[in-house]
């Protein structure tokens, strides 16, 4: 696989001439949308057993054959363009071999009820569980139902563990800290919520739980604590995971922080899902969703309170368009990955890379002259970030959500890593 970044003036035949393969082969992996109106800056991955190297200070054909392992005469023969006497450094190469995955992981992919059968069943084949969200939470222990059965059926149908998820969302509103409160201080409900949640679990033939409990007050710590000791000690011959906001230290302030303890939660359950995006979120000044650098701040803090094989790093697939300048309170407009890049094509724009963030963005002018500032994600950041799987010797990703379909995300995971599967 190569991530191809569009140039001025290429085209999808051009870019498949150069690197040998079909042109529909490429649209068809990407999905592409139109592929006769290309973004510079938009990234294309090119499906194929092979890789890019781009030449170092000295480096000869010969050497380069030898280093990855390749005949030289192969490596001469899908380089036509390049003189093999007079390398450049600089020059990109390519290298007939795929290289080696990184390892086999847990994926995991949050969705809604209402996700289409068709994005479901594209995505399944990369998925190790499937997160179905959500199952509220009522202050006397009674959980408000979805329909969650089709969706059961399809991920078992393809080898997928589904997952039933458990919120602190208050009924037509959001998470509630109040609400939290209310099942934390009192064992009573606890007992019936404990029952309501088993009864579910074997009733709909679920895999295991996700608890999502978010803005908990903090002196509810240890009473969060506590009851995730009681639901450990319930759901024995059940997985349990937890979402756990990305801290950066121990005692870091703010009511998203303070009552999720790390070193607890991750003695306590299978796997912790770490919400590692929303830097860039609906209410706050534009910024990359999930930028490369704070990610790795929250990890080397992770690895140091949960042991790392149990934390799936979260992946958003989703990006956001804010009208410039930001003002507080203002929101931003949520976009598919593949409709920020139909946008930038729509009005004009050309996609730039952050290299700080590892994120891709762009800026237009509306019809009312307003500017806009876009960011998301595509091959290159998805690529960047799962990186830090194998450097941090993680046990996998999470994804929020799945209910959109990313070609790009799942050629890139696919190339970098196995998937394990549990059923």
């Amino acid at each position: 696989m190569i991530i191809h970044t569009v140039r001025s003036g290429e085209s999808i035949y051009g870019i498949a001439r150069r690197y040998g393969v079909d042109p529909a082969a490429i649209t068809d992996a990407n999905r592409l949308a139109n592929p006769s109106s290309l973004v510079v800056g938009q990234t294309i991955v090119i499906p194929g057993d092979f890789s890019v190297h781009t030449v170092a200070s000295g480096e000869s054909m010969y050497t380069i054959a030898r280093n990855n392992s390749v005949p030289l005469n192969s490596l001469v023969a899908v380089n036509p363009q390049v003189n093999p006497m007079r390398l450049q450094p600089g020059q990109e190469l390519i290298v007939p071999r795929a290289p080696g995955k990184l390892g086999t992981i847990f994926v995991n992919g949050y969705a809604f009820p209402n996700i289409s059968m068709e994005v479901l069943r594209g995505t399944l084949p990369y998925l190790t569980y499937r997160s179905i969200f959500s199952y509220q939470v009522r202050p006397d222990g009674s959980l408000i139902t979805i329909n969650d059965e089709p969706l059961i059926e399809a991920a078992r149908t393809q080898g997928v563990a589904p997952m039933m998820v458990i919120t602190n969302i208050e009924e037509g509103a959001s998470f509630s800290g109040e609400l939290a409160h209310s099942i934390l201080t009192n064992p009573q409900v606890q007992d019936t919520l404990l029952s309501n949640v088993l009864s579910t679990l074997r009733a709909k033939n679920y895999y295991g739980l996700d608890i999502d409990f978010e803005y908990i007050l903090p002196e509810d710590r240890e009473n969060y604590n506590n009851f995730m000791r009681k639901v450990s000690a319930a759901l024995r011959g059940y997985t349990l995971s937890v979402a756990l906001a990305p801290k950066l230290s121990a005692d870091q302030r703010g009511v998203l922080y303070e009552a999720h303890d790390y070193p607890v939660m991750g003695a306590l359950v299978d796997h912790v899902i770490l919400m590692t995006y929303e830097w860039g979120y609906t209410y706050g000044p534009a910024m990359a969703v999930s930028p490369i650098n704070q990610v790795r701040r929250v990890l080397q803090y992770a690895v140091t309170a949960i042991p790392s094989e149990k934390i799936l790093m979260g992946m958003p697939n989703y990006g956001y368009d804010w009208t410039l300048p930001f003002v507080r309170g203002s929101a931003a407009r949520t976009l598919t990955n593949t409709g920020a890049v139909l946008q930038a094509s729509r009005v004009g724009a050309d996609i730039s890379y952050d290299t700080a963030s590892q994120a891709p963005f762009y800026t237009y002018y509306d019809s009312d002259r307003k500017q806009h500032e876009v960011w998301f994600d595509d091959a290159r950041s998805i690529q960047a970030r799962l990186r830090l799987v194998s450097e941090f010797d993680l046990g996998g990703v999470s994804y929020w959500t799945i209910n959109s379909f990313t070609a790009q995300n799942w050629l890139v995971l696919d190339s970098m890593y196995n998937v394990r599967k549990v059923i």
